[in-house]
């Protein structure tokens, strides 16, 4: 399956330090503030790679700021737009000899000469205010795909050429009423629409927000220094204090605290960090100091490639919205289509005049733009990545998170993603009536705290409780023994015990080593008295994932290079429909393909750099990768917390998405096959008429409903 893939960066990335003094110089040249460290990074990147060009290069970073921008230029465009014209329509109404008319004014308002003046507003609203619209005709007549623009465009040209014409000498009525509400509604709609789709993009701005203007640098000699971020460099040394957010992704050198990394990962509950512990730029240190190593910095943080991935997503093309393009372009199609033909069958064969044969046939063509359907993926796409970025889901492909609604099986790599990846005491088994469970794990702790042996330092955490050891030796190969409380205590291994001639046979341990657990005993004074089983503990949300995707109609499956014991042993323990056992990692992808052979949707869970020719098979690749390593390149999706839950909830989102996608597909296209034949007159003999300022309102209406909608869609929690 092809896979849309991450754009590639610069071959040549210039050195961190180098970045970092262009960027402080840039800092200082441009006068910029210190939260503008982002900006100066980008340039100075630029620079360091075009040495000959740094004009052209600030420049085009210019250039790339202010289409960044594009949406707030538009919005605020089309607001001053709004408001100039919307004050021009007042006296255009006033003048309308319809609307004089309709209030018994005629003779009271009118003045000669008062048609060259409505002509004369009439023509600043249809000039200015019409501008974008006569502008964007141009543009989709140019690219062959005849839009929304074209249907307005040609509906006020229409009626502002005809009213003209019979302002100076043809015979007929004038209704440049209409043609003023009409563009102020649409210049209206035009602007809700910029407003809704800066609205959902809230969610990046928030996000770019998050990193603090400088940070407190500690120098060589050991004294602090407050510089902006553009200062920092990799493997600097900077303080973070209570309260601050913490300026840049890193290590922790010094200190412990607890790190509230909410808005970076949707996790809500901080998260304690201590010497080693990784910390994410932009997080928010808790109760304690911390010093950290500064590790990653600039386009290379954590923050930076979440907002890269964001827009990716966002920019990214939907199979839906390929939909809506074909749907309003056939739509454009059917709207002039329709208005010729009204205007032909009210003018020629019902005999009507020449301005309600215009009336009809502009009002077909307005309420028939396809502005909200133009409106009705878009949105939801910008809500649901924006949404999916907050709760920690990083979407990179968005063909596949569509496919994401119709998966029928998911398939869990084990190691990390459904157990912890670590050994934990499963099973404890008193084998003599003079030891108690508490006591037997507490003498076995206080031995194995002592080794560096991983399935030594499980067993030391499986009680709180430690003795002092005097005459700890290591057993090469077999276990550890040492003296507590004056009691000679052996932890070994079932090898140890036969070597000894020790009889262990108990009905009990047998089960657990046919469920692949490492099982060791505890020998006092020479003596057995019980036994400790170890296995990767299995993770609490391994089992909810499994329950609620089961619940969805989802096989779970599991892959893994353990043994056929132990995976049987993990399967039955997270309820799974059916396990791969004792897989190499090149084997992976060829598991995916043999599942994907039996005509079923597929995605594949892992952490992303083991599993990536089985994510790249898969018709959905999840990686599950925390800290900072956010870019795999494989993946269709990242969960940013390693949880296996957030499948579950990419899933929901999924569907959810779809659902919102199709109710605005359905009310934007549904409400054309209505409001088309009301436009044309079909009901005109039961006195039902819609002008082309009722219909620009209702068209207006649509795509607010549309936005709404769209704004509507929420994460399952």
């Amino acid at each position: 399956m092809n896979k849309q893939t991450r754009k590639d960066e610069p071959a040549t990335k210039p050195p961190h330090d180098k970045v970092a003094k262009v960027a402080y110089a840039i800092s200082q040249e441009e006068g910029r503030p210190q939260g503008s460290a982002e900006k100066n990074w980008l340039e100075a990147e630029a620079r360091l790679q075009h040495p000959g060009s740094a004009h052209a290069e600030h420049q085009e970073h210019k250039e790339h700021q202010g289409h960044q921008n594009h949406h707030a230029h538009m919005a605020a465009d089309f607001r001053k737009r709004f408001w100039i014209s919307l004050v021009l329509t007042l006296p255009i109404l006033v003048l309308s000899p319809m609307l004089q008319t309709l209030v018994g004014a005629r003779e009271a308002i009118s003045f000669s000469g008062d048609t060259y003046v409505l002509f004369g507003f009439s023509s600043a609203v249809f000039w200015y205010g019409g501008w974008p619209f006569l502008k964007g005709l141009v543009t989709e007549l140019k690219s062959l795909q005849p839009g929304m623009m074209t249907l307005v465009a040609v509906a006020i040209s229409t009626a502002y050429l005809y009213s003209s014409a019979v302002v100076f000498g043809l015979t007929g009525k004038v209704f440049f009423w209409e043609l003023a509400t009409l563009v102020d509604i649409m210049l209206l709609g035009h602007w809700i629409e910029m407003k809704s789709v800066m609205g959902a993009s809230k969610a990046l701005e928030a996000l770019a927000k998050l990193m603090p203007s400088d940070a407190h640098k500690v120098m060589p000699d050991g004294s602090m220094k407050d510089v902006p971020l553009g200062e920092l460099a990799v493997d600097d040394k900077v303080l973070i204090k209570p309260g601050e957010k913490i300026p840049a992704d890193g290590v922790v050198f010094e200190g412990e605290s607890s790190v509230n990394e909410a808005m970076l990962t949707g996790e809500s509950t901080p998260v304690t960090r201590k010497a080693g512990g990784k910390v994410i730029g932009g997080s928010i240190n808790g109760e304690g100091s911390l010093t950290i190593e500064v590790k990653s910095t600039g386009k290379d943080s954590f923050l930076s490639q979440v907002i890269d991935l964001v827009k990716q997503a966002q920019e990214s093309k939907s199979k839906t919205q390929n939909l809506a393009n074909t749907a309003a372009m056939w739509l454009t199609l059917i709207a002039l289509v329709s208005g010729a033909v009204t205007f032909l069958i009210w003018l020629v064969f019902m005999g009507s005049e020449l301005a309600f044969a215009i009336e009809r046939a502009v009002t077909v063509m307005v309420i028939t733009c396809p502005h909200a359907l133009g409106l009705a993926v878009p949105l939801v796409v910008a809500v649901s990545t924006a949404l999916a970025a907050g709760n920690g889901l990083l979407i990179r492909n968005r063909a596949a998170f569509e496919n994401a609604r119709k998966l029928q099986a998911v398939i869990f790599d084990k190691t990390g993603t459904l157990t912890e990846g670590r050994f934990g005491v499963t099973d404890t088994l008193v084998l003599a009536q003079d030891i108690d469970e508490a006591t037997l794990r507490m003498y076995a702790a206080s031995v194995d705290a002592n080794s560096e042996h991983p399935i030594a330092k499980a067993i030391a955490d499986a009680s709180e409780t430690k003795l002092p050891v005097e005459n700890f030796k290591s057993i090469p190969g077999k276990g550890a023994e040492g003296r507590v409380e004056g009691k000679e205590i052996k932890v070994v291994s079932p090898g140890y015990l036969r070597e000894q001639d020790i009889d262990h046979a108990d009905q009990r341990v047998e089960p657990l080593q046919a469920q692949g657990k490492t099982v060791v005993f505890l020998l006092v004074d020479g003596k057995l008295k019980g036994a400790l089983a170890l296995a990767d503990i299995v993770r609490t949300e391994g089992k909810q994932a499994i329950d609620a995707l089961k619940a969805l109609n989802i096989r779970c499956m599991m892959l893994t290079g353990d043994n056929k014991a132990t995976a049987k042993w993990v399967s039955e323990q997270l309820g799974l429909d059916e396990y791969f056992a004792e897989v190499l990692p090149q084997d992976k992808a060829a598991k995916v393909k043999e599942v994907q052979s039996r005509g079923v949707l597929v995605a594949m869970t892992g952490d992303g750099v083991n599993d990536a020719p089985a994510l790249a098979q898969a018709d959905v690749g999840i990686a599950i990768g925390a800290g900072s390593d956010v870019a795999v390149e494989t993946a269709d999706i990242i969960l940013v917390r390693s949880n296996p839950l957030d499948v579950v909830a990419i899933v929901q989102l999924s569907r959810a998405t779809y659902r919102k996608m199709i109710q605005n597909l359905a009310w934007a296209t549904g409400y054309n096959v209505v409001a088309i034949p009301l436009a044309a007159g079909a009901l005109y003999a039961w006195g039902v008429v819609l002008s082309p300022a009722l219909g620009a309102a209702l068209m207006a209406a649509s795509t607010v409903i549309v936005a709404i909608n769209a704004r509507l869609l929420q994460m399952k929690k």
